[in-house]
């Protein structure tokens, strides 16, 4: 067992103790030491912090609605407790989910409004939303939910008609959007054809010949943002480099030319010690018990290890 794996399983964090021992080491889900991280996680850590402090009808205390405060409420506890590995099983999580898919289903942006091959200007944007409801959705058994189906009918149109345009990166086309949509879409089983090519137009932006994941070179009237370049956890709707490779990895669509800088950057990133160092530029402002900033730097690692392990490079 490397350094880097016996730092990572001294973590005080279960979650990452247990994903170590899954993603990385592939142990089974029966084997003694994952029951006994996942034990850990339902009884320290995280996700009873979170899960604790969920009302009976399946939302947050304290919440005005599932999308604020950031990150605290619904939808954004619902998305860390995904990253965190909460049990799929657990009638919170599952609560949680039925929240969520209730509170959103009347939804004007899936309804029958408006011309459904393009999406119309006020209409444009919000696939990172919808991309994240997909992601934690289908990971917490909702896969087959019929309620997703509007879900992803809607991030395909603005992936395809759309071109992922976004209101809030002045109608151009957005890259966070492109990756959180990916990043649903890849946990949806048995995907149509239609699907599947708006997965690869979408790749194709990402990782094409246009655009530069180092360096966010996409369309947009600013620079890139700051965090981009950065290693960071956890992250809500905002997207970095990292980020963008772990769904590459998902789509297995690492070996991309496009997506060969970026993990040559990756590996350039490790410190002599092995490890990561990472950021967590929301800390403040979401739920306590992730850790300190070792703890911080062992989440980075961990899945900077997971992205190259499955690229094929030794790390």
């Amino acid at each position: 067992m490397t350094e880097v794996i016996s730092w990572l399983l001294d973590s005080s964090v279960p979650s990452i103790r247990y994903l170590t021992l899954r993603r990385l080491l592939g142990y089974d889900e029966a084997d003694k030491e994952v029951t006994a991280a996942r034990s850990a996680m339902q009884m320290s850590g995280p996700i009873p912090a979170i899960l604790d402090k969920q009302t009976l009808s399946g939302q947050w205390e304290g919440s005005t609605h599932y999308y604020s405060p950031k990150y605290v409420s619904t939808h954004w506890s619902m998305v860390l407790l995904l990253e965190l590995a909460a049990d799929p099983n657990d009638e919170r999580v599952q609560r949680g989910v039925e929240h969520m898919l209730e509170a959103t289903e009347q939804n004007h942006m899936l309804k029958d409004e408006y011309d459904r091959s393009v999406p119309s200007p006020a209409q444009f944007g919000f696939v990172c939303f919808w991309g994240n409801v997909l992601r934690y959705a289908a990971e917490f058994n909702y896969a087959t939910d019929s309620r997703l189906t509007p879900i992803i009918e809607y991030t395909v149109r603005n992936l395809d008609a759309g071109g992922c345009q976004c209101i809030h990166n002045d109608y151009l086309p957005c890259a966070w959007g492109a990756v959180r949509s990916l990043w649903g879409l890849a946990a949806i089983p048995n995907r149509s054809e239609t699907v599947e090519g708006v997965i690869k137009k979408t790749l194709d932006f990402l990782v094409g010949s246009g655009n530069q994941l180092v360096g966010g070179h996409y369309p947009s009237r600013g620079t890139p943002h700051k965090m981009w370049n950065d290693l960071n956890f956890p992250l809500f709707y905002q997207v970095d480099v990292l980020f963008t490779l772990r769904v590459l990895a998902d789509l297995k669509a690492l070996h991309l030319p496009g997506a060969q800088p970026a993990l040559e950057w990756l590996v350039a990133k490790r410190e002599p010690s092995g490890h990561w160092h990472g950021s967590s530029p929301f800390k403040a402002r979401t739920w306590k018990r992730l850790g300190n900033a070792e703890e911080i730097d062992r989440w980075v690692t961990l899945q900077a290890m997971h992205v190259l392990q499955q690229a094929g490079i030794d790390s």
